[in-house]
């Protein structure tokens, strides 16, 4: 097991976007409701993606209610957003801190070379991307499909393509040590592609291959940026 806890990659400006993208996950999972099981179902399927709305375009015709019953649903999903809405969704704290733990390591350098209206236009497009690839894969499948993976997955991505060498100090079991970037996402993503394969126990219900498509989509749009190294600003 590598657990990443800090990398030594300084920035330039403040991360606003990504703090402000964790706050806003944190206010969003302590405002779920979760009173009973029934009325955290219903809040799911009403906001969270669903693959088989995602590829019919439209909600589905029925769904359950707070009651823990199934019927028509009493609002007016518009499908695109749920996407959206979805990545501010979590099933539990491990699930919220292991996904912003990985925001703030790799997102602040990410955000510095991108910049912040492009860093937070490449976070949606990757959440994006992973929800409907996962669609794709699973076009049946009427869940809802929650978690900030997929974009932070494709912000991993991005960090390996433009600091593959950037030392990152991770608890190897207990012991932490400082690894170089591409070690300890490489091992990331092998982890997942395991997982995704079937190959684990621990797979779950864990979208594993949304995980895996954002990564990759991360790194094809990071490509055209390596190499290039921002400009210090001059003060005159």
């Amino acid at each position: 097991m590598v657990l990443p806890v800090h990398d030594v990659n300084p920035v330039r400006r403040f991360p606003v976007v990504t703090l402000s993208l964790i706050v806003a996950n944190v206010i969003s999972f302590l405002t779920t409701p979760a009173a009973n099981v029934c009325e955290l179902n219903a809040f799911l399927y009403e906001w969270g993606a669903i693959p088989l709305e995602l590829m019919r375009n439209e909600p589905l015709q029925v769904v359950p209610t707070q009651t823990c019953g199934f019927g028509p649903p009493s609002y007016d999903k518009q499908v695109a957003l749920s996407v959206l809405f979805s990545m501010f969704l979590h099933a539990g704290w491990l699930h919220l801190l292991g996904n912003m733990l990985f925001l703030w390591i790799f997102g602040n350098n990410v955000e510095d070379r991108l910049g912040h209206v492009r860093f937070l236009l490449f976070y949606a497009a990757a959440g994006y991307v992973a929800a409907y690839a996962f669609a794709l894969s699973d076009p049946t499948l009427n869940a809802p499909l929650i978690g900030a993976s997929g974009a932070v997955s494709g912000v991993l991505g991005a960090y390996l393509v433009l600091f593959p060498w950037a030392r990152v100090w991770s608890l190897v079991i207990i012991i932490p040590l400082p690894l170089p970037a591409w070690l300890v996402l490489g091992v990331w993503f092998v982890l997942q592609w395991i997982y995704s394969s079937g190959y684990a126990v621990e797979a779950g219900s864990v979208a594993y291959l949304a995980h895996i498509i954002g990564f990759l989509f991360g790194v094809l749009m990071a490509i055209p940026l390596r190499g290039r190294r921002p400009q210090r600003r001059r003060v005159q």
